[in-house]
C-alpha cells in the first residue's frame, strides 16, 4: 500500500506518519459501498461486510455496514461517513442506499432518497429534475454493484439522514439543490484541508451563474463583504460568489468561463494582500506588508507622522483608520493595486469588466474602483 493512501478498512486509519492528517471516503466512495453490499444481498440474500469497492484510483477500501437489511424486492444497506480529519459537514453521517431490481434492459436508474437533494437550475453536471448524485459517484456506483451483478438493471436510491439539514450548511441552496445534499467526490477520498469541496462550490456557483442568464458575477472573501455587494449592486443569490481565499482560483475559472461583469469584494486586510500580489489571500500565505502601505499613504499625500503610524500600526484595519483620520483615500487605492493584479489573471481572451472593492467590518464601503474592462490591447 502506498503510504499516500488510506488504509484499506473499513474507516481511514492512522497514516504510517503519527503526525499525519487523516484521509476520508467521499459520499460518493459510501453510496458505492452501501449499493454493492446492497445489490448483492438482493441477489443472494447474503450481506457482504464489510464491503469492498475499488475507487477510480485503484484503492480498495473496505467499509462497515451500520446497518443492512432486507425488505420485499429491495435491500438496503448504510455506511458512516468518515472524512478523516476534514472538517467535512457530512464527516459522521449515515450514507444509506436501497436497491431494487428493474426490468432486463433498463439499466441503472437513480433516486433522491430523503436527505439528497434535486438540481433544479442549470449550470450543474447532472441537469435539472435528476437528483444531486454527480457523474463520478454515479460511475463508481455502476462498477460497484458491476462487481456482484452480471447486469446492471438496478434502481438505486440514496439518502443521508439528516440531510435536510446539514445541507442549509453548505451552498446547495444557492447553487439550486433542493431538499438535501448532494452525493459528491471524483476520486472517492477526502484529503484534509485541501480545501476540494471549497473549489468545487466556486466552480459549480460560477456555472450556475451563468446557465442562468446572469453577466454579473461578485465574489467575496467573507460573508460581511458578500452581504455588503449584494446590497451595493443588489444581486440575486446565483450572483454571489463566495470565494474565501481563492482569488486567483476564482479568477482563473472566471476566465476560462466568463461572464461580462466581475466584483471583487473583501476587507481591507485581504484586498491589501491582493493588491501586495497575493492571489492566495489566506494568513498562511503572509501577512499585509505595512511599508507598502505607508508608501501609498506617502504619495497620496500623507505626512511623515501618519505614514509611520501607517507603517507601524498592528493591523491593516488599524493603518486604514489612520488614514481615514488624515482624510487619506486608501481603500481606493489598495483597490486600484488589487484591480491591477486581478485584471491580468482574467486575462484577454474574452471582454470583460473588473471591479474592486473594500467594506470595512461592519459593512461599511471604504474602497472602491470604476467597474471598467481589462485592457485587450
Amino acid at each position: 500500500m502506498n503510504s499516500a493512501d488510506p488504509p484499506h478498512h473499513g474507516v481511514p486509519g492512522d497514516t504510517p506518519e503519527p503526525t499525519a492528517l487523516r484521509r476520508g471516503w467521499t459520499t460518493g466512495a459510501c453510496a458505492a459501498a452501501a449499493a454493492k453490499a446492497a445489490a448483492a444481498a438482493l441477489l443472494s440474500g447474503t450481506f457482504p461486510d464489510p464491503v469492498t469497492i475499488t475507487l477510480p484510483g485503484g484503492q480498495t477500501p473496505a467499509f462497515a455496514l451500520a446497518r443492512h437489511g432486507l425488505e420485499d424486492g429491495a435491500a438496503f444497506a448504510a455506511i458512516v461517513k468518515d472524512a478523516g480529519d476534514d472538517p467535512d459537514v457530512t464527516h459522521g453521517a449515515l450514507v444509506w442506499v436501497r436497491v431494487t431490481r428493474r426490468a432486463p434492459g433498463a439499466g441503472l436508474g437513480f433516486a433522491a432518497g430523503e436527505g439528497v437533494g434535486m438540481v433544479t437550475l442549470p449550470g450543474l453536471p447532472v441537469p435539472p429534475g435528476e437528483p444531486a448524485i454527480n457523474p463520478h459517484p454515479r460511475a463508481m456506483i455502476a462498477a460497484a454493484i458491476g462487481d456482484v451483478a452480471p447486469d446492471l438493471d438496478f434502481g438505486v436510491e440514496i439518502g443521508v439522514e439528516d440531510g435536510r439539514a446539514l445541507a442549509l450548511k453548505t451552498l446547495n441552496p444557492r447553487l439550486g439543490i433542493v431538499g438535501g445534499l448532494s452525493i459528491l467526490g471524483t476520486t472517492g477520498i477526502v484529503i484534509p484541508f485541501s480545501c476540494a469541496a471549497w473549489i468545487h462550490s466556486i466552480h459549480r456557483g460560477i456555472d450556475v451563474a451563468r446557465a442562468t442568464g446572469h453577466d454579473h458575477v461578485a465574489a467575496s472573501t467573507g460573508s460581511v463583504s458578500e452581504q455588503a455587494v449584494q446590497r451595493l449592486h443588489g444581486l440575486a443569490d446565483a450572483q454571489l460568489i463566495e470565494m474565501g481565499d481563492f482569488v486567483g482560483g476564482t479568477l482563473k475559472y472566471l476566465k476560462a468561463h466568463p461572464v461580462a461583469k466581475v466584483t471583487l469584494a473583501g476587507g481591507p486586510a485581504k484586498m491589501t494582500k491582493l493588491g501586495q500580489g497575493m492571489l492566495d489571500v489566506h494568513s498562511k500565505r503572509g501577512r499585509a506588508e505595512m511599508g507598502p502601505l505607508a508608501a501609498i499613504a506617502a504619495g497620496a499625500g500623507g505626512s511623515a507622522a501618519v505614514c509611520t503610524a501607517i507603517e507601524t500600526a498592528n493591523t491593516v484595519a488599524e493603518a486604514f483608520q489612520h488614514a481615514q483620520a488624515a482624510g487619506l483615500p486608501l481603500g481606493d487605492l489598495v483597490a486600484e493595486r488589487a484591480w491591477g493584479v486581478a485584471a491580468p489573471v482574467l486575462g484577454l481572451a474574452h471582454p470583460v469588466s473588473l471591479e474592486v472593492v473594500l467594506f470595512d467590518r461592519a459593512g461599511t464601503l471604504v474602497g472602491r474602483t470604476p467597474m471598467r474592462p481589462v485592457d485587450r490591447s
